[in-house]
């Protein structure tokens, strides 16, 4: 994989490792970082080997959040709707790819951080870090997903508590509430994002793909129209050859070889 500016990318097994890397910035989330996430992202999907993604910061901090001197610079609607279009890209690059995407969270994880962890598959997150979207401090409004991804993650009443008052909360707060799947000591959220990989190595691929679509946008429809959704990706996985091996090595009591396909 090609070398970037703002991020470094790492293989480590089965897990594919995107750490943000703007230490003059705190991790700010810049129309740079966005458009190498994106790319990168690109290039994880087409790799066989990799099982599952895992973004992360510094050990004392995962996101300033977005890049205040380019949101600074918007002055129109026109080119807020441009600037946002680019977040919505970079939120869909998470949601979309094809590998189960886990954030793995130390330090302080502030607003377009804490939109960009919200459309990960899931969160793991260290004691010590804190979380929040301070939209409201600064008289705007959530935009990159935030008014929509928080209350599908956490309900409407924690997520318009969190957007009102525009206060930081505690990792503990935030696995009490939903945000988090995982809460580990401090210094143990990457290793711990590493050990969920490993497992999922051990799922289809192909399933797990089918899965988060389903979840994903099941959750945009009513339950009948994601019931037949999902009947759709059914039938489908049961011409794979995955499909076949699964069954098989359950009938058989061996361990099973899935290709991805």
């Amino acid at each position: 994989m090609k070398t970037f500016n703002t991020i470094r990318v790492e293989k480590d097994g089965p897990a594919c490792v995107l750490t943000m890397h703007r230490p003059d910035r705190r991790n700010a989330v810049s129309l740079e970082m966005m458009d190498e996430i994106i790319e990168a992202m690109r290039e994880i999907d087409r790799d066989g080997s990799v099982r599952g993604v895992i973004i992360t910061g510094a050990s004392d901090y995962f996101s300033a959040g977005a890049d205040l001197t380019e949101a600074q610079k918007i002055k129109t609607a026109e080119q807020g709707v441009d600037y946002f279009r680019s977040w919505h890209r970079l939120c869909d690059a998470l949601e979309m790819s094809k590998k189960p995407v886990i954030a793995a969270i130390e330090g302080f994880c502030m607003t377009g951080g804490c939109e960009l962890v919200l459309a990960c598959d899931l969160r793991v997150g260290a004691r010590g870090s804190s979380y929040a979207i301070t939209s409201s401090r600064i008289g705007t409004v959530a935009g990159a997903g935030g008014t929509q991804r928080l209350p599908r993650i956490v309900g409407s009443a924690y997520a318009l508590e969190i957007l009102f008052a525009a206060e930081p909360f505690s990792a503990e707060d935030a696995y009490r509430m939903g945000l988090l799947n995982r809460l580990t000591d401090k210094g143990g959220a990457l290793a711990e994002a590493k050990k969920i990989v490993e497992l999922y190595a051990t799922r289809a691929p192909l399933s797990l793909a089918l899965v988060k679509r389903a979840v994903h946008r099941g959750m945009q429809m009513d339950l009948a129209s994601g019931l037949e959704f999902e009947t759709f990706l059914v039938t489908t996985i049961y011409g794979t050859e995955d499909k076949q091996e699964g069954i098989g090595a359950f009938l058989e009591k061996r361990k099973a070889e899935f290709k991805g396909r």
